[in-house]
């Protein structure tokens, strides 16, 4: 009897010491005081951790400079350095003061190596001074739907209280610019050359990128940052399998490794779900609309394996009008949608176009003149 009262005790003793135990969860092994992992299609978050808390951002603020520098249209233009910009503190490019130098190789500096010269540069000529284009930032982040961000320079630097954001806001952020192609290129670019106006040799810039230069295959490019109050901040972005994820760390000591582990998990459990196009015409039944309708685009959304079963699609069609069969003209181009469900919750939706016989006698009418003139043969 009394063992078995000791044994009793023991097993409550275990059972107390484990309970104390914290349970192993995703989250713990990120040393981020904020962090996200983010699908750039759909934008669905695989992850998170304390991602919605306003924090400062240091130098991950450029992606915002470099993406309104490329929507300007001014890329090819040649910018004339300042003396403000030559005083940037912090990392530089080392510009010198009237220097002229085109404001693309100003945004591989800024994002490649980091410049404050570079972003002062960039927004003296594109906002037509550093305040002109702080309100353009805060215009585009109130677009991008970033809603607790506010810009108050282009570089990031610890100059105000009022500049900050959330790993989930930059999140959206590089998302947004990676729609746009030559965004893509040079977040991605590893060594940039430049032309050096007082010198016989180009500059040279490396990004300071490790997990696009040496430490992550799947790595596709991102926008590194550092400052004393700040601390490590860091986005990037990562393709496998055709599934493109957007990881982003605040205030994070191995901010390196937050970003595999974040990848590793993301790519292990998610898939890309893909419905293609000419899946969801051949969905539609109706006898008006059959073999002639046109899904805008595939229908993609990340799942696990689990999430797979529970996914459905649903047609959504405008019931057809009398007259729309006796004037084909009549009949609108966006004629219905379809719906993504994952577990009876819409995730996805994409317009169902009608092919009227103008444009498929058009598209005929194209491929033969393409044939008769040789274009659709071998070599």
């Amino acid at each position: 009897m009394e063992q078995r009262k000791r044994w009793i005790v023991f097993i409550i003793v275990l059972a107390l010491i484990f309970s104390c135990i914290p349970k192993q969860t995703k989250a713990q092994g990120v040393s981020a005081q904020s962090a996200i992992l983010m699908e750039q299609t759909s934008g669905r978050v695989l992850f998170e951790k304390d991602a919605y808390t306003k924090r400062r951002i240091a130098s991950i603020t450029k992606i915002m400079t470099a993406i309104i520098a490329i929507e300007s249209g001014k890329m090819n233009d040649t910018v004339t350095v300042s003396s403000r910009a030559v005083r940037a503190e912090g990392s530089s490019v080392y510009l010198k003061e009237g220097e002229k130098i085109k404001l693309r190789d100003l945004v591989y500096g800024l994002m490649l190596r980091s410049g404050n010269d570079a972003a002062i540069a960039i927004a003296e000529y594109v906002g037509g001074s550093v305040e002109g284009f702080v309100f353009l930032m805060n215009q585009k982040a109130e677009e991008i739907g970033m809603r607790n961000t506010h810009f108050a320079n282009p570089h990031g630097l610890d100059d105000v209280e009022n500049h900050y954001s959330t790993a989930y806001d930059m999140a959206l952020l590089m998302r947004y610019a990676m729609h746009n192609e030559e965004f893509r290129k040079i977040s991605g670019t590893k060594v940039y050359r430049a032309p050096n106006p007082d010198e016989k040799w180009d500059r040279i810039w490396r990004n300071k990128n490790k997990l696009l230069t040496n430490l992550y295959e799947y790595c596709t490019g991102g926008k590194t940052g550092y400052t004393k109050r700040a601390k490590r901040t860091l986005v990037t972005t990562a393709e496998k399998d055709g599934m493109e994820l957007i990881a982003v760390t605040l205030n994070a000591p191995d901010d390196w490794n937050d970003h595999i582990t974040m990848y590793e998990y993301g790519f292990e459990h998610y898939v890309l779900a893909k419905i293609a196009k000419k899946r969801i015409d051949q969905k539609v039944n109706d006898r008006f609309y059959k073999n002639r309708i046109q899904a805008s685009r595939d229908l993609l959304y990340p799942v696990t394996e689990q999430e797979i079963a529970k996914l459905r699609v649903h047609i959504q069609l405008i019931k057809p009008k009398k007259q729309w069969k006796e004037d084909e003209q009549l009949i609108p181009t966006v004629v219905g949608k379809a719906v993504l469900y994952l577990d009876g919750e819409p995730i996805d939706e994409v317009p169902l176009l009608y092919k009227h016989n103008r444009n498929m006698q058009e598209t005929s009418t194209i491929w033969k003149l393409f044939f008769f003139l040789g274009v659709g043969r071998d070599g």
